[in-house]
């Protein structure tokens, strides 16, 4: 073993003056240095050594190691430093490229602020599916059988109304949500359900045949008119500030009575004045729809809503058109 070490020490030292290059080097480094190399294979062996001669094995392993690694640093400092590592070099100093980071699509965006504002009130989310039936869809919202919102040109049915069974379309309303909630529990609720509706209308600056609705249900004892006005006052100054202008102009719908249009004031372009715009429909829940479900409306009353979620992110953020929260351009929606 030692006239073994004798010869890798001689041969390691005869190897190293004819290196010439800093690549001869590194490839001399790796032979006898390396973490496989010679030195350490004689290391590993150390182990096989008899007792008796483990001391000097020992000894002479470390004056090896001592003597190839000062050979080393000297010749790699009289050839002008390290091995350069082969490539393009990098400048550490450069500017770095940031990667583009994704954020959550504006329409996400308002609807979960929008569920929060509603949570602070004592609101719960719903949800409800998107293939919906007429009985859920129509007959227990009180919408009657001969009622023109039914008729084919106003919704996306997968199936023919006329072939007996109940036909089944898109939902055009998230109010079915709330038919679903009062069926599967006891009074009182008091619920908001977002999510997407379908209607076949002409796409527009303010129309899409594909929107979000946000629908809120409260059913107790003795909600009153007042409580409705309350809870969409305290929304629309929690949401857009305490400056909103709001107001309430009666209307109709069948499963509301009686039944307002909620409309805020609102600047849909910087360069124009604010105007009147509708953000959805509300009323006193019908006693007709408490009846469908089983709640006797003498002694339950409650209030009902709807707003569409593109009209209230259009008032949020003046977007002058629905359709530019449809057309992903990333330059929009960077600016959100």
């Amino acid at each position: 073993m030692l006239a073994q070490l004798q010869d890798i020490q001689d041969q390691g030292l005869v190897a190293l003056g004819q290196a010439t290059d800093a690549s001869a080097l590194e490839q001399w480094r790796i032979e006898y240095l390396g973490a496989k190399g010679k030195l350490r294979a004689c290391m590993a062996g150390l182990k096989d050594v008899p007792r008796d001669e483990k001391p000097a094995v020992g000894k002479r392993l470390n004056e090896l190691k001592t003597a190839l690694e000062a050979a080393f640093e000297e010749k790699q400092s009289s050839a002008g430093g390290a091995a350069k590592p082969a490539g393009p070099m990098l400048d550490l100093t450069e500017p770095g490229i940031h990667p583009g980071i994704g954020r959550r699509h504006v329409i996400t965006r308002v609807r979960e602020e929008l569920c929060e504002v509603f949570a602070r009130m004592g609101f719960e989310v719903a949800t409800g599916p998107e293939l919906e039936d007429d009985e859920h869809n129509f007959s227990k919202l009180n919408i009657p059988a001969d009622h023109p919102a039914r008729e084919p040109i106003d919704n996306f049915y997968v199936e023919e109304p006329n072939h007996g069974a109940a036909p089944r379309m898109l939902r055009s309303q998230t109010s079915t949500v709330q038919i679903r909630v009062m069926e599967t529990r006891e009074p009182p609720v008091k619920i908001v359900s977002p999510g997407r509706v379908y209607r076949p209308d002409t796409v527009d600056a303010t129309h899409c045949f594909m929107f979000h609705q946000i629908e809120g249900l409260y059913v107790d004892r003795n909600v009153t008119m007042a409580d409705l006005k309350t809870t969409l006052f305290q929304f629309a100054r929690a949401y857009f500030g305490t400056d909103a202008e709001i107001r309430l102009v009666p209307s109709y719908f069948p499963f509301t009575e009686p039944s307002a249009e909620f409309y805020m004031k609102i600047r849909l372009r910087p360069d124009q004045p604010a105007r009147w715009i509708e953000l959805g429909g509300c009323g006193m829940v019908d006693p007709a729809v408490l009846e469908g479900v089983g709640w006797d409306p003498e002694e339950w009353t409650g209030f009902a809503f709807g707003f569409g979620i593109e009209r209230i992110a259009m008032g949020k953020y003046s977007i002058p058109d629905i359709r530019m929260l449809f057309e992903n351009d990333v330059r929009f929606l960077q600016q959100l």
